[in-house]
């Protein structure tokens, strides 16, 4: 199986993590980094009106994510991050800590999450979003975390 990522407030952590293991090689396919809208689009193929309605942290644009980074690449699953890291940026909709995480596996459709990493400041919020991610795909490939 190889992996894919596409990140967006994690900023490449999650396939900085993958790949910090010897052999990683074998599956790690490629990680995007779209931080920008702009980026979300060009490169994962995310409709530029899905991003306006829902907004780039949302469940819409995390399963847009992931889908396009399983379309775009050669992996059979893909994880995607999108979300708030701070310390700027939130609202009372959507807060500082909000993460939106996408998952797709080759033959099954898509699933989000959602978390709120509120107690910590930027670099928590980050590393806790890469954590999960992580621990989301070695479920869905039935490991243990």
């Amino acid at each position: 199986m190889m992996v894919a990522t596409a990140e967006s407030c994690t900023g490449g952590l999650i396939a900085g993590a993958l790949t910090d293991v010897p052999g990683s090689s074998a599956v790690v396919e490629r990680g995007f980094v779209t931080y920008s809208n702009e980026a979300k689009n060009e490169m994962l193929g995310v409709p530029m009106a899905l991003i306006a309605r829902h907004g780039a942290v949302s469940a819409a644009v995390a399963r847009a994510m992931a889908k396009g980074a399983l379309l775009h690449s050669r992996a059979d699953i893909a994880v995607s991050v999108t979300g708030i890291a701070g310390p700027d940026g939130g609202t009372a909709r959507k807060p500082v800590g909000l993460v939106w995480f996408g998952l797709a596996v080759k033959g099954a459709p898509a699933r989000v999450e959602r978390r709120v990493f509120a107690e910590g400041g930027r670099d928590f919020v980050r590393t806790k979003a890469t954590e999960t991610a992580l621990h989301l795909m070695l479920t869905a490939l039935g490991g243990q975390a």
